[in-house]
């Protein structure tokens, strides 16, 4: 009986261990699976925040100009860290929206898209709305003031930064509310890992790339004085190219504005997107029918924006006159 008994006992802890086993395989598959869902929205929502990346990285580096070279490392870094510092505060926001007021995403999302579309006209019209002459003795007078000794440089530093963490915040907001958007149906274990996710890339990868090109300036002077002709002469190319790559990064983040954020309106307004989908679909026909598609539907997008943007814009300087301020951010 005692034999029976142990036996007995050794085939319990086998069926045991085998269903732990079995749980362990099933848990793991579905850890999988989840972390493959998470790549995949990670993916998505990393697409869909393309448009603010790019004014993001490029309103980032302007932020910067005109602070010595030696501090701007430092200027950087405080600015990362309150940005980080933002959405930390924006992410917890956000899964209290999807959990409890989720009918409030879509209006957040509008109003995301239509601030986008509001920028990107507002770049366009800074042409018209300021002089030249003076943006270039503004910046002179910014550049005078870093020179002069007198003046308190860590003061001045303090409030670029307390600005461009400012400026973070809103576009911060916008990503956290386009990436909702995108995991909004997910489980909650996946928004918060999605969101979490795309708030560390977007830190890491928006002030990394900013660290590294506000600093092609000083890496162009010191290879040009090099003694290899080779590295002069890629010097020499980096200096030059510099001020293009600024210029370039806000021109491709003034177009991707209009991109994402017309076509976060589109979509919210589905009479729009159907008529939008449908010239799409019928420029389909025409001979490389895939690539004209996806020309009219994204520009259409894209005149959906800069329509809403000069709209928007509109009316803020409507407000601003009966205010009697300049419009502005």
């Amino acid at each position: 009986m005692a034999g029976a008994s142990l036996l007995t006992l050794l085939d319990d802890i086998a069926t045991i261990l085998d269903d732990v086993a079995l749980m362990t395989k099933v848990a793991a598959k579905k850890s999988a699976a989840m972390a493959d869902d998470v790549s995949v929205m990670t993916k998505v929502a990393a697409q869909k925040t393309a448009g603010v990346l790019g004014d993001d990285l490029a309103l980032n580096a302007q932020q910067v100009t005109g602070v010595r070279a030696d501090r701007e490392l430092p200027v950087v870094w405080a600015v990362a860290k309150g940005s980080m510092v933002n959405k930390a505060i924006l992410v917890p926001a956000a899964l209290l929206i999807s959990a409890f007021l989720p009918w409030l995403i879509t209006p957040l999302l509008m109003v995301g898209g239509a601030f986008l579309c509001f920028e990107g006209c507002e770049k366009l019209a800074h042409k018209f709305l300021h002089s030249p002459q003076k943006d270039a003795a503004a910046h002179a007078q910014h550049i005078q003031a870093n020179a002069n000794p007198a003046v308190d440089v860590v003061a001045l530093e303090k409030d670029k930064v307390q600005g461009a963490v400012r400026t973070d915040f809103i576009l911060s907001a916008e990503i956290i509310a386009i990436t909702l958007g995108t995991v909004a149906t997910a489980p909650l274990a996946q928004q918060v890992a999605v969101l979490v996710g795309i708030a560390v890339l977007m830190t890491v990868g928006v002030y990394g790339l900013v660290a590294g090109i506000v600093k092609l300036d000083d890496l162009g002077l010191w290879l040009s004085q090099r003694t290899g002709t080779a590295a002069q002469t890629l010097g020499r190319g980096i200096l030059a190219a510099a001020p293009r790559l600024m210029k370039a990064l806000s021109v491709v983040g003034t177009a991707a504005m209009f991109l994402v954020g017309g076509g976060i309106l589109v979509h919210g307004v589905p009479a729009l997107h159907h008529a939008i989908e449908g010239l799409g679909a019928a420029a389909g026909g025409l001979p490389l029918g895939g690539l004209w598609s996806a020309l009219a539907t994204q520009g259409l997008n894209a005149l959906a924006g800069l329509v809403a943007g000069a709209v928007v814009l509109a009316g803020w300087m409507l407000l601003g006159r009966l205010r009697g301020t300049s419009a502005g951010h």
